[in-house]
């Protein structure tokens, strides 16, 4: 008799961006042209060369390939503070941080050390799927807020609201957003944290993209409650900050109690962060604030020829909304889901796509359009080929 397999992990769907190279490993595009990687949100350009020089200075350092501590390294920790004071004027100590292999395993050890199974967590939609993927693996259930297009993805405080019951755990954001690239305004966030503590439950917001906020003001001023974390859970990533995907990232700022906690998860699950990752992390916040905003500045150019091209005359793709890294579309094919237009587009047009429906339920009439990959180079020959794609 075979092993079992969890029938939780059996009902979850495969990961979308795996699943379309899939298609692409099976030959399934055109062989005469280059594809365009519009799929993956990944910064095109390498990490800044001082952070690399300074990089291969550990390297001979015997420490470099051990343990740290479960939560990471005190002085990076402490890097992380004065940061989190610069950016949000943050009212922190190191115990409210922990370094984590990418924001997503920042988000595992949240809503384990958070929720059990059978709890509900209150997900504005479209969501990031990593994060619902987990919370159904997990058996905690995901009650949806719907896409509202004519707010550009701003999440409603009374939809939110409207779903919070005796179940409810917490509340899931993400801004800028991925998918659609939307900025989450700084009063909307005050009102959800504000409807969080109003009903015990926490807000946890993921800022993956946070530094690419045009002109990079500061997000919002939730940190600069006295008492923010008592309901309040912070996910960032600097994977996209520093292009540093590959080194897994991610940082979790919550109460020190509740890392206590959740450091139970993080010694059985991974024990720590690698260190050169979090030496990757301190040399990038002390030193590379300016190369950070010259890459904002980049990404936002980037993406402003991108609209401007995408919506110009003749193209059957509509814009929806965006922000510096993605762009969410509405395709012009009612009879096709959105996974089917982006295979299709895929096998036709040789671009890679993310159909809207793997970001949650009737969003089959979008695509994400993700512009990390995309250089200045490449947008008019990308949007060339959306002009001229039909089914």
């Amino acid at each position: 008799m075979k092993y079992s397999i969890n029938p939780h992990i059996r009902e979850v769907g495969f990961p979308p961006i795996s699943e379309v190279w899939d298609w692409v490993n099976a030959g399934r595009h055109p062989q005469d042209r280059p594809l365009i990687d519009l799929c993956q949100a990944v910064p095109s350009y390498p990490p800044a060369p001082e952070l690399v020089a300074h990089l291969k200075g550990l390297l001979d350092d015997p420490a470099l390939y051990r343990y740290s501590a479960d939560e990471g390294l005190p002085e990076v920790r402490q890097g992380l503070c004065a940061y989190y004071r610069q950016r949000y004027a943050a009212e922190m100590t190191a115990d409210h941080l922990c370094l984590t292999i990418g924001a997503s395993q920042a988000f595992w050890l949240a809503v384990v050390t958070l929720c059990r199974p059978g709890d509900e967590v209150v997900v504005a939609v479209p969501y990031y799927f990593d994060h619902v993927m987990a919370l159904d693996m997990l058996g905690i259930r995901s009650v949806f807020v719907p896409f509202d297009e004519e707010r550009g993805g701003v999440p409603d405080v009374r939809a939110l609201a409207s779903r919070i019951n005796s179940r409810t755990r917490a509340l899931l954001l993400v801004t800028p957003s991925n998918p659609t690239g939307t900025v989450s305004p700084p009063e909307v966030l005050a009102e959800i944290f504000q409807l969080a503590k109003k009903n015990d439950v926490a807000l946890i917001l993921d800022e993956t993209y946070g530094e690419f906020i045009p002109g990079g003001v500061r997000p919002h001023d939730l940190f600069t409650d006295p008492d923010w974390d008592d309901h309040f859970i912070h996910l960032t990533s600097f994977g996209k900050t520093f292009a540093l995907t590959g080194l897994r990232a991610g940082v979790l700022a919550a109460s020190p109690d509740f890392l206590h906690q959740a450091l139970k998860a993080q010694d059985t699950m991974a024990v720590c962060a690698p260190r050169i990752t979090q030496h990757a992390i301190l040399y990038g916040v002390r030193h590379l604030s300016d190369w950070v905003a010259a890459n904002r500045e980049r990404m936002q150019r980037r993406h402003e020829l991108f609209v401007e091209q995408f919506r110009g005359p003749g193209n059957p793709f509509r814009l929806v909304t965006g922000g510096s890294f993605f762009a969410w579309v509405r395709h012009p094919f009612p009879g096709h889901t959105g996974r089917q237009v982006s295979r299709l587009l895929l096998e036709e047009a040789g671009v890679l796509t993310l159909g809207g429906e793997v970001f949650g339920p009737g969003l089959a009439s979008y695509l994400r359009i993700a512009l990390g990959n995309l250089g200045e180079e490449g947008i008019s020959e990308a949007v060339r080929r959306f002009r001229e794609f039909s089914v």
